[in-house]
């Protein structure tokens, strides 16, 4: 994992995004046509938007170092390193997007791809052992994310994301594997320690679904 020059990326665009703000203008620009089944807690909904942008966008270095470390654990690397193997190449080498999207703009799309990467090897894992391997609802940040990225860049990501998972799915019998099954019964606490100190992203931000 070369998290290092991830974290360079994103010093990098959080200073191009001081300077141009163009992440914050596409914000304000979107904040009024949110559907209704979000709903932001803060007085200044932009603020909350752009708080909820920077966490998501600087969560992926350590989200891919928290997973590397659970998989390693867990006995389960061969499945999921792939996955943040792919996520990584995305952040490094990202394909052609929109001409405006630069800076903290660009991240967001890739940080999306990424953290929907992370939420299909969560749902991957729950359904092979019946509890998270990421403790906490990914759903809601990464709809939240659908939404500022925009619906037609955000189908497209998550087609590329059930493409990845189809590639990998040969990798899924690690589940079935002795030394597996013996970490479920024996250290599945351990995890517990990776994650203790981790905010749910949404709800950090002030970001929930609204009352029905």
């Amino acid at each position: 994992m070369r998290v290092s020059t991830l974290r360079s990326i994103i010093d990098n665009a959080i200073i191009h995004e001081n300077q141009s703000q163009l992440l914050h203008r596409h914000l304000q620009s979107i904040v009024t046509s949110l559907p209704s089944h979000l709903h932001l807690q803060q007085d200044n909904e932009v603020a909350a938007l752009e708080t909820f942008s920077r966490q998501y966008i600087c969560h992926v270095p350590e989200f891919l170092e928290a997973l590397k470390e659970a998989a390693l654990l867990s006995g389960i690397a061969d499945h999921v390193l792939p996955f943040l193997k792919v996520a990584e190449e995305y952040f490094l080498s990202p394909p052609s997007l929109p001409n405006e999207h630069i800076g903290l703009m660009a991240l967001m799309d890739e940080s999306y791809l990424a953290h929907r990467l992370f939420e299909e090897v969560n749902d991957r894992y729950i359904g092979a052992v019946g509890v998270p391997l990421i403790p906490w609802d990914m759903t809601l940040a990464n709809v939240v994310a659908h939404q500022l990225v925009g619906e037609a860049l955000a189908n497209q990501l998550d087609e590329r994301v059930h493409l990845t998972v189809n590639k990998m799915m040969n990798a899924e019998h690690q589940y079935d594997s002795a030394r597996f099954k013996k970490y479920v019964q024996q250290e599945q606490g351990n995890l517990t320690a990776i994650w203790q100190d981790w905010p749910c992203l949404s709800k950090a931000s002030g970001i929930q679904w609204a009352s029905s």
